[in-house]
């Protein structure tokens, strides 16, 4: 969605994200995640003061004690969940917006769907993401453990923050047969992604250790 960046630096943006997508291509699969981080301008999600590293493979902090995720954790999360446009997706926690960005991108901003539970940075989200041609996407502040009846069932859900366990209204939100990511754990956290069954039950898979914030509320 965005075609250009208005900034004296946006041909040393653009060159920055070039070389992290070609960094992150080899986490992922998808040719459609790897397109979409290369459209989201992610130095626009990030603190001024942080932008010379805002194409880094790594976390930065955002403000209120929370990060915005490593590229290759967004990426590896998109093509884990296989996102369709269309689809309808759920994101607890927004943070700073990058991430719902990115998933505007594969399914189309007017399908995401994102609780934070702080004011501040949701305000902000709304304001970078309208300002970035994103602002469909819908972001309501609250308990992310609560999900967001209004909108469901959903596809697909993600959570960017460590949780003990998939919520249970988060899974009541998801219809059967839609996908579920989340960092389980809390010293040591695993990502789990599941399926939702038919009887309501959930197939797990483990992908690898990860680190995240943990889940507010």
């Amino acid at each position: 969605m965005v075609d250009r960046f208005e900034s004296d630096d946006a041909a040393d943006y653009e060159a920055a994200r070039e070389r992290m997508v070609k960094a992150v291509s080899r986490h992922v699969d998808s040719e459609r995640v790897l397109e979409a981080l290369e459209t989201v301008p992610r130095h626009e999600f990030v603190p001024e003061i942080r932008r010379d590293g805002a194409y880094a493979d790594r976390p930065l902090p955002i403000g209120d004690g929370q990060t915005i995720s490593a590229p290759h954790m967004v990426a590896i999360m998109a093509d884990e969940l296989a996102l369709e446009p269309g689809e309808n997706v759920l994101e607890i926690g927004t943070g700073c917006g990058y991430h719902a960005a990115v998933t505007a991108e594969l399914v189309g901003a007017d399908h995401v769907y994102s609780v934070e539970y702080s004011e501040e940075l949701a305000e902000r989200a709304r304001e970078t993401l309208a300002e970035l041609g994103y602002g469909d996407v819908s972001i309501r502040v609250g308990d992310g453990r609560e999900g967001w009846v209004d909108h469901a069932p959903y596809d697909a859900v993600y959570v960017t923050c460590a949780a003990t366990g998939f919520p249970e209204p988060v899974v009541d939100q998801t219809r059967p047969g839609g996908r579920l990511l989340a960092p389980i754990g809390t010293a040591f956290q695993t990502l789990v992604k599941a399926t939702k069954r038919e009887d309501g039950s959930l197939e797990r898979s483990e992908h690898g250790g990860v680190q995240f914030v943990r889940m507010r509320g």
